[in-house]
């Protein structure tokens, strides 16, 4: 029996991650089937807090940040798996394999793709690619954690 994809809206992502603003990354999650496979996006605004000194006069998102928005996406596929208000944390521990394919700018949506490779206990591999308008403009493959929040 296959399980119907869920959406969450930003409170619900809200409930998955630790993340604030201006560290909160992913602003809608369209499709996801916990701990399986998710699809999020991140609207990118000139706005940013990032954009005035990256670089001036030729905002680009900074790579760094396209991967932590990939793996808060991640974090949200994994955690989600372990049902409402999760006493857990994911936390990142890996990047391989990372490639970047164009720049991302203001009025771009970042759409996210995640798909778990392989869990094992609480460590798990993750494939990830990240769109705009459908071009792929960053992969990689990104590992993670499962935590107590009270051993963090």
């Amino acid at each position: 029996m296959s399980v119907a994809p869920l959406a969450f809206n930003i409170n619900d992502i809200l409930s998955y991650l630790p993340h604030r603003y201006p560290f909160l990354l992913i602003d809608r999650v369209v499709e996801c089937v916990p701990g399986k496979t998710i699809k999020a996006y991140k609207n990118v605004t000139v706005n940013e807090n990032f954009f005035p000194g990256h670089f001036p006069g030729n905002p680009v998102m900074p790579g760094v940040l396209i991967m932590e928005a990939i793996a808060q996406a991640g974090g949200v596929m994994m955690i989600s798996a372990l049902g409402a208000k999760p006493d857990r944390l994911l936390l990142f521990t890996g990047l391989d394999k990372a490639r970047f394919r164009s720049q991302v700018i203001p009025g771009d949506r970042l759409d996210i793709e995640c798909t778990v490779l392989r869990s094992r206990m609480n460590i798990h591999k993750m494939e990830a690619k990240a769109f705009v308008d459908g071009k792929l403009v960053a992969e990689a493959e990104l590992s993670a954690a499962i935590i107590d929040k009270e051993s963090n």
